[in-house]
This record gives structure tokens, C-alpha cells and sequence, in this order.
């Protein structure tokens, strides 16, 4: 692998998705995305922000969540799955930004990662997000392409982020998951990636094998 091969995955990536930040959970205070990411563990945004629109009514202060019934609150997220471990995470995560960082998500990995339900993929989120600070989100479309572009070889989350910070320029951390999440969803998708149709096949080592053999 070579920094000309990883500057053109960048370009093309740049090229077909654009360099806007965008966050695909809605969220106003920065204590609500730490909240739907919480809730996006083994769930889709799709599902997270249709469960959030009524959840940050009805809870509308991070003392609410804080002060909020157990099983109240497991019933107000059932549908995001893990229901019981999630809410038990939300009220103690809550709990201990106002006990411990008035209110105010702190903008440190170690601070971060303290909090209940909070690892550093959540962390890294809250990190770019809120704060600009670079960082690089491992989810499963970062995790399964940058092991099919070659950039790691490693299926290990915290491996697979040193690994990215090695080969991609600072100014791309953020934007690498933005824009791999994209080529995820809707080309290089898990059962069935179109690679007839990405436009980093004839560089990708499995899109030129694919394109070979058809």
C-alpha cells in the first residue's frame, strides 16, 4: 500500500461524496447525540432517529434523563433492541455528566469513554461531531471496507483505528467515516457489494478480482 494509493481513494471519495460534515443521527444538544449513538449500538440511524424524535420530547433535559423510570425509559426504546443495558447506560451516563462535568459532554477520549455505555467509537463520535477534534469512528462499514481497500488487515476496532491514523491525513479522519458509510449503504453493501458500479473498482483488490472473473 502506498500513500499515491490511499491520497486516490481519498480523491475519488472527495470527488463522489462531497467534503461536507454530515451526521446521519438527529440531534439538537450535544448530549443527545451522545444519547442516539448510545442507542445506535446493533441498530440503524433510520430506526434510532424515528425513536429520538419522540424520546428528546418527552425528555427534554439531560436532567429528565438523569431523573428518568428504568423501566419507563426501556419501554421508550424498545425497539432500538438491547433495551435494558441502553437505558440503564442513558440514565447513568446522564447521572454522571451532571454529577461530575456539570452538564458538559467533556471533550476528552479517556473523560468520554468514563461514561457508562460509552466506548471510543461513541467517543470519537462526540469528538469530531461536537467538538472538530479529528478522530476516526470504527463502525462496520469503516471496519469491513478499510479491510477490503487493504488500509489494515487487523478486525480488531481499537487496531483498526491506529491503523487508519497511520495511513490517512489528519484532515480526512472525520470524513473517511462519513463518506464510507455512503459507499456502504449504497455500493460496497455486505451481501451483495455492486462492484460494477464503485468507483474505486479498478483499484480496490477485490473490485479488479471481480471485475476480472465477470
Amino acid at each position: 500500500m502506498t500513500e499515491a494509493y490511499v491520497n486516490e481513494i481519498l480523491k475519488r471519495l472527495d470527488e463522489n461524496y462531497g467534503t461536507e460534515y454530515i451526521c446521519y443521527l438527529n440531534y439538537g444538544a450535544p448530549y443527545e447525540l451522545l444519547i442516539a449513538v448510545i442507542l445506535s449500538a446493533q441498530c440503524t440511524d433510520a430506526r434510532v432517529n424515528i425513536v429520538t424524535e419522540k424520546l428528546f420530547r418527552k425528555y427534554p433535559t439531560l436532567q429528565s434523563f438523569a431523573e428518568a423510570d428504568l423501566k419507563t425509559l426501556e419501554r421508550d426504546i424498545y425497539s432500538t433492541g438491547f433495551y435494558k443495558n441502553k437505558a440503564k447506560n442513558i440514565i447513568a451516563c446522564a447521572k454522571r455528566l451532571i454529577d461530575v462535568y456539570d452538564g458538559v459532554l467533556p471533550p476528552n477520549i479517556d473523560a468520554l469513554t468514563s461514561l457508562a455505555g460509552v466506548g471510543r467509537k461513541t467517543a470519537n463520535v462526540i469528538l469530531g461531531n461536537i467538538y472538530d477534534i479529528p478522530s476516526i469512528v470504527v463502525d462496520t462499514h469503516v471496519k469491513r471496507i478499510s479491510n477490503i481497500l487493504g488500509l489494515t488487515t487487523s478486525q480488531d476496532p481499537v487496531k483498526i483505528e491506529k491503523d487508519l491514523e497511520i495511513v490517512l491525513p489528519k484532515n480526512h479522519w472525520i470524513l473517511y467515516n462519513i463518506q464510507i458509510i455512503r459507499l456502504g449503504r449504497e455500493i460496497c453493501v455486505a451481501r451483495r457489494p455492486k462492484c460494477g458500479q464503485c468507483f474505486l473498482a479498478d483499484i480496490c483488490p477485490t473490485g479488479k478480482e471481480k471485475i476480472n472473473h465477470e
